[in-house]
């Protein structure tokens, strides 16, 4: 009786080394997916910041903030901040405004503008990527920034 010896072939190995692969592959299109959604989360998450600390300087000032944000270039700015630049979003993330007539700069870009009783002129951005959508609404009278998961709700 012929004795075989211990071990793999290669054979064995490269089948193996196949599996692996395959899996792997579906872990990185899987992780590229959610980065992509952290990505645009994180992003919705700074549009509200911003919004809420012009609101803040409204209040504390006294004096009219606002937000601007231009759907074309992909970016967003504080109006009248000292030391605040310019943010932009991503490539893959797709930029919607929406606020009153009075606060269009252009027929890009507009203002959220806050007061200071802290009331706003209200609207909403809407970012959108493959990986999901984020709205950040403003409510006009109150000027209370609130961050949501989905589409801005019909009719503005």
């Amino acid at each position: 009786m012929a004795r075989r010896p211990h071990g793999f072939t290669l054979i064995e190995l490269l089948v193996v080394l196949a599996i692996l692969a395959g899996v792997a592959g579906l872990i990185v299109v899987q992780f590229e997916g959610a980065l992509s959604g952290m990505e645009t989360r994180a992003a919705a998450r700074d549009v509200a910041s911003a919004l809420r600390a012009a609101r803040g300087r409204a209040i504390a000032t006294q004096q009219e903030t606002a937000v601007a944000v231009d759907v074309e270039r992909r970016q967003y700015r504080l109006v009248g901040f000292s030391g605040e630049g310019v943010h932009a979003f991503s490539r893959a993330i797709d930029v919607d405004l929406l606020t009153d007539r009075t606060s269009l700069l252009s027929e890009t870009e507009g203002l959220i503008r806050f007061f200071p009783d802290g009331s706003s002129t209200g609207g909403h951005v809407t970012l959108t990527s493959d990986a999901g959508q984020y709205t950040i609404e403003v409510a006009w009278l109150t000027g209370r920034v609130h961050l949501r998961p989905g589409p801005a709700p019909e009719g503005g």
